[in-house]
């Protein structure tokens, strides 16, 4: 899939629309992803650093935080649109230190041995080739520098098995197109770690870890913000016959209400984090 098909699919109206509109409950939800993280990845007061694949801006907001006015943090993705948010969250907050950038991870516009620390959180899974985007984040780090990502873990875990796992069961066939952009490419222990070795990394560091995974809402806020923003599984929402919807909606908050407690949904999160750092 060229640049241009991904921006145009991730960078998508109905996502946009969906991103500003659930913004503040999305950040909710994400926080303790983005916290370990920036918790792994260790950024320090003076670093320059670089977020790969930054979406609406996390972690780069909360490692511009850290990193100072002496820091900087350049937040790098594709679409335009989603980095328009972003900006919008730094002015709330503040921040002058961070920069934004529309551009490919695979093809990286900074010089070599120019960033302190490189971090990703829910992107390296959906580089189209893993190796040369790693191997292009090791070419602009600093000698001895380390880039750090977080991607999903398995998909049978409750946030998934309760949206698109619902639909499945009652649609049938796969939950993702073979081919298409798969969030769970690295799911599979070692995976990560291993195209780290291949792009020349070392001391390459992996570990899974569930963290706190909570909607701040509703059930149905839930099931219609997952269904807006997860672009890969566009494909699976669209083989719904449209006769199966008032089930499948009814089906799925089920299930979601099934980890509500009192301050939200909590479903939890499976996750991996995985580091290497450039010799």
């Amino acid at each position: 899939m060229s640049g241009a098909k991904i921006e145009s699919t991730w960078g998508s109206s109905y996502r946009l629309v969906a991103a500003e509109k659930w913004k503040a409950k999305s950040a909710a939800m994400g926080r303790d992803v983005t916290e370990a993280l920036v918790n792994y990845a260790q950024p320090r007061a003076g670093m320059k650093v670089l977020d790969l694949a930054s979406g609406t801006g996390e972690p780069a907001i909360t490692v511009a935080s850290q990193v100072g006015a002496q820091g900087s943090v350049t937040a790098l993705d594709l679409s335009s649109e989603l980095l328009e948010i972003t900006a919008g969250r730094a002015r709330q907050r503040g921040l002058t230190n961070l920069s934004l950038h529309q551009g490919d991870a695979h093809y990286l516009p900074f010089p070599d041995d120019c960033f302190d620390l490189i971090t990703s959180r829910f992107g390296a899974m959906f580089f189209q080739e893993p190796v040369q985007a790693l191997s292009e984040a090791r070419r602009v780090l600093k000698r001895r520098a380390r880039a750090c990502f977080a991607v999903w873990g398995t998909f049978e875990q409750p946030y998934w098995q309760s949206t698109f796992g619902v639909v499945v069961r009652h649609v049938g066939g796969p939950a993702l197109q073979p081919g298409d952009s798969d969030p769970f490419k690295f799911s599979k222990p070692g995976s990560l770690s291993c195209v780290l070795h291949q792009s020349g990394f070392s001391q390459v560091d992996e570990q899974t870890k569930t963290v706190p995974w909570t909607w701040p809402g509703t059930s149905e806020e839930v099931w219609e913000y997952v269904r807006s923003v997860s672009t890969p599984f566009q494909p699976l929402l669209k083989r719904v016959p449209a006769g199966r919807w008032d089930e499948i909606n009814q089906a799925a908050c089920r299930e979601i209400d099934r980890y509500r407690e009192a301050d939200g949904i909590r479903f939890g999160a499976v996750i991996v984090l995985a580091s290497g750092r450039k010799s």
